[in-house]
């Protein structure tokens, strides 16, 4: 569990949904639904941390229509194309705390490092939503 000071986690949504093989190519937005629901609850029990979400290509569409879940907890950020570049972009913007990004991405590791921010893997974050 992230604890002292405040924390933002950037969760690269396509990587974390794509590391376990549970069938989310056959509906990309209803895992991203499946996400965003258990990020929510990891949310509400964390204190002083922010918990930013990229979502890209067909994922976007899981913040809108009837089976979107409630997300006003998280900040949710559409990438309007490469979610790389939104990852990178967003966390770069980040000032006002101690960034965690969450991805297996080799590449994307490489382009976080002037960041400063902490990476690691999907597997740290799914111990954490299996705890909530």
């Amino acid at each position: 569990m992230v604890t002292g000071g405040h924390q933002v986690i950037v969760v690269d949504a396509a990587n974390v949904v794509g590391s376990r093989p549970d069938g989310w190519w056959r509906d990309r937005p209803g895992a991203a639904r499946r996400l965003l629901r258990q990020l929510t609850a990891l949310q509400e029990r964390l204190e002083d941390t922010e918990i930013v979400v990229i979502l890209e290509g067909a994922a976007r569409s899981a913040t809108s229509g009837p089976d979107a879940p409630d997300t006003a907890a998280l900040r949710i950020v559409l990438a309007p194309g490469s979610g790389d570049d939104t990852i990178v972009t967003t966390t770069a913007a980040i000032t006002n705390g101690h960034v965690t990004v969450v991805t297996a991405d080799r590449g994307l590791r490489e382009r976080l490092e002037p960041t400063g921010a902490t990476i690691t893997g999907p597997r740290w974050l799914l111990d954490q939503l299996e705890q909530s």
